[in-house]
């Protein structure tokens, strides 16, 4: 039956290097399972409840992705994609968590139709690919920028907006000592080592007792609280247009990154270096968002960490199939997941942030009509809260420079239009 579904043989495979690929990969990105919780929790959702839905989705969509795709891509609530949710979207604009769930759901469906229309291809090839890079770094930078919150080492300063915090607390001490050890560890190849960095600072606060212990393992706690909780009505308005197309860009670019860089490695691109099964892949990815909105958690996406289980051998669905197992079997680890303070999780949000970050050494620095749009995309990010801003600006910034620069050929209908439609949110649709 497995080599019917997965055709092992043909892709030079077998059962027992997939399951080890696949634990691989969910050791890889496991750290969401204490990480979404954590700021999906800042809106006011009940933290057992997107545990659930966190694992829900990702199993969900992991095993759509293999069944549909036949790719060893597992796929979980996106970093970046939570935090825009949370901060931006719920904290900054002041929409309800119900609300911006609503907005997840719809950016879904027109992803869903994106890829059903194959539009999907029009679009991403109108983005520059240095801005796709500065979108990539700006989130890192977002993400960085949480982090040292969450640990206390930036804190507000009335009179120069951000500063330094107390060093001395024990929060921001094992926080940088946490995201040491998995850069550390990182170096050395070790497997689920951004996993290891956040149990490690876990259990140390707790045995300092600088945290409670709820506990390692118990029955799954309600989902209720968030299933089905979406407000799609609410989402429409057209205040939140931008956001509902923040949700539906970031996700779309990140994703294709994700499955081209994956495929590559897996040795799955085809001979014209077109990825087979793309649509496929989008359709799998575009219906676990609409499952996990329904559920209760933020976009879910392909993930980059999928690498990891290629590098073991990974290159059928079987991979992904074995990660969705694993996602259903960490229901049971809710109280692990509720003992874990935002300083242990605050190491692995900065983790990520320097690999987003990584897209900007791809940047030609010479060509200052590039230079310039980029390092706006990533600065208006953390320095705006918000995601949506910082593309905002990135297209309009590039798309004038090119005109006052007499470089027209680097435009194209779509770029002035989306640019053309930013200046106006920004003017007067601005939350």
């Amino acid at each position: 039956m497995l080599e019917r579904l997965f055709q092992l043989r043909a892709h030079n495979t077998n059962v027992r290097t997939e399951i080890l690929a696949g634990v691989t990969t969910f050791l890889a990105m496991a750290y969401i399972l204490f990480v979404n919780p954590s700021i999906l929790g800042g809106t006011g959702m009940d933290k057992g409840a997107i545990f659930v839905a966190t694992c829900l989705a990702a199993a969900i969509g992991s095993a759509t992705m293999g069944l549909i795709a036949n790719y060893p891509i597992a796929l979980a609530p996106g970093m970046g994609l939570n935090a825009f949710f949370t901060y931006t979207v719920v904290l900054h604009m002041g929409h309800s968590w119900q609300v911006a769930l609503g907005a997840v759901f719809l950016s879904a469906v027109c992803f869903f139709l994106l890829s059903i229309f194959k539009i999907r291809e029009w679009i991403v090839n109108s983005i520059p690919l240095p801005l796709r890079s500065a979108i990539a770094a700006g989130i890192g930078l977002f993400l960085a920028l949480i982090a040292l919150q969450n640990a206390g080492i930036v804190v507000d300063n009335p009179a120069t907006l951000v500063g330094l915090g107390d060093l001395k607390q024990p929060g921001a001490i094992l926080a940088a000592l946490g995201f040491v050890l998995i850069v550390g560890l990182e170096a050395l190849k070790v497997r689920g080592a951004v996993l290891i960095g956040i149990l490690a600072v876990t259990v140390v606060s707790i045995l300092l007792g600088l945290s409670p212990f709820n506990g390692l393992v118990s029955m799954p706690p309600s989902l209720a609280p968030t299933f089905l909780q979406l407000d799609i009505a609410g989402a429409l308005n057209i205040g939140l247009v931008s956001v509902i197309f923040a949700f539906l860009f970031v996700d779309l670019f990140d994703n294709s990154g994700t499955l081209i860089g994956v495929a590559k490695r897996a040795g799955l691109m085809g001979k014209d270096g077109r990825m087979p099964k793309m649509g496929r892949a989008l359709i799998a990815d575009s219906t676990a968002a609409m499952a996990g909105s329904l559920l209760g958690t933020s976009t879910t996406t392909s993930y980059i960490e999928s690498a990891a289980g290629v590098s073991a051998g990974g290159r059928t669905g079987l991979t992904a199939i074995v990660v969705a197992v694993l996602f259903l079997l960490a229901l049971f680890f809710a109280p692990l997941a509720g003992s874990v303070p935002a300083y242990a999780t605050a190491p692995a949000l900065l983790f990520v942030a320097v690999l987003m970050a990584s897209g900007l050494a791809e940047i030609n620095w010479e060509d200052i009509t590039e230079a310039a749009p980029v390092v706006v995309t990533a600065l208006a990010m953390p320095l705006t809260y918000s995601i949506a801003n910082g593309i905002a600006f990135g297209f309009i910034t590039w798309t004038a420079i090119k005109l006052v620069s007499g470089r027209t050929r680097d435009l194209n209908p779509a770029l002035i239009i989306l640019s053309v439609l930013f200046v106006i949110k920004l003017a007067w649709f601005n939350a």
